[in-house]
């Protein structure tokens, strides 16, 4: 389907929360590929289309992405069904260099990690600013037909009351929101270290896995680098100081966002609304992963860390509350 003769196939090895089975080819003489088989039941074609079309679309347009490539018919998307089973496959260039994690959170040397802060938030902003004129043709999903007060109840447990009232109190404030197109558009919804790769000669990112990616509010990607960012000052005991690194943190974040795409202080104002839609999500997808595994719903240290954050309406994450422990980041003995 992809002219994949000759090529070595290595797995990559699965994640927590990962959907799919994912190979690297290799072929001396050319650009390595990604190779992506999704097998789970709980998307459609238009959403792997929406998705796959997207990337192209940002690639085209220059944003720093991973390209999608064709199959040999000219399709985006390829799909083979097996045993009644659907298989959606797609072919991505694998980006250039590697993740922070595979360089042991180190930086490139000679170079200030703050250049690392501001190009973030620069190939962050670029994205942003070429989904402002995108006209899908077929389109993913809006941040509300997913996160809704009928989702809620179906992957929360019933005696989790408060949270529950906590996560619809939290969709009826985003949906006094502004959607203009300034505000509101195709976004990543997954934006953090483990989905972009580092040149560690130039510094320039690349970024991958948009298989979260919705129509949602520009804010939401910012509030996620704002809460990968806790990383780099998580082990600091003094609360002032990690907030005077996460206000300079965000400040170079935001420098390099608003090098590339407008965003109106208004909508800077909600961070602490968005962080909580960050915890909403990431709450919310615990839950499901446990319902995929068929496991009991269980709350470790972490979860109920994020739970008693929104039940308790405690922002930024708790990092610069009581709750918060530099020995034992974001846990709570629930």
């Amino acid at each position: 389907m992809f002219g994949l003769e000759g090529y070595e196939f290595l797995l990559i090895q699965g994640h927590q929360g990962g959907r799919n089975v994912v190979y690297t080819c290799e072929k001396e003489g050319f650009d390595p590929r990604i190779l992506r088989i999704a097998f789970l039941p709980d998307r459609s074609r238009e959403d792997f289309l929406g998705e796959v079309e997207y990337i192209r679309y940002l690639f085209e347009h220059g944003g720093s992405v991973s390209n999608v490539v064709s199959s040999k018919k000219g399709n985006l998307l390829e799909e083979v069904t097996y045993d009644d089973h659907t298989f959606f496959i797609c072919l991505f260039m694998k980006a250039k260099g590697k993740m922070l994690v595979e360089n042991h959170y180190q930086y490139r040397e000679g170079a200030p990690i703050t250049e690392y802060y501001y190009n973030c938030g620069k190939v962050l902003g670029k994205l942003h600013h070429i989904s402002k004129g995108y006209a899908p043709v077929h389109r993913r999903h809006h941040f509300f037909d997913k996160y809704n007060a009928a989702y809620i109840d179906k992957r929360v447990p019933e005696s989790f009351t408060l949270l529950k009232e906590k996560m619809v109190e939290l969709l009826a404030s985003l949906n006094e929101l502004d959607t203009n197109r300034e505000t509101f558009g195709m976004i990543h919804f997954d934006f953090n270290d483990g989905n972009y790769s580092i040149d560690f000669d130039t510094g320039q990112i690349t970024v991958y896995d948009f298989d979260n990616s919705c129509f949602g509010w520009y804010m939401y990607d910012l509030a996620d680098l704002w809460t990968h960012g806790v990383g780099w000052i998580q082990f600091e005991p003094d609360a002032t100081k990690r907030k005077q690194f996460m206000d300079d943190y965000f400040e170079t974040v935001l420098a390099g966002y608003r090098s590339e795409t407008a965003i109106d202080d208004s909508m800077l104002e909600k961070l602490p609304l968005f962080i909580q839609v960050t915890l909403l999500e990431n709450i919310l997808d615990e839950f499901e992963e446990v319902q995929r595994s068929g496991e009991e719903p269980k709350c470790d240290e972490e979860l109920s860390y994020l739970i008693k954050c929104l039940e308790d309406d405690i922002p930024y994450k708790g990092f610069f509350h009581d709750i918060y422990s530099s020995d034992e980041p974001f846990e709570y003995e629930g």
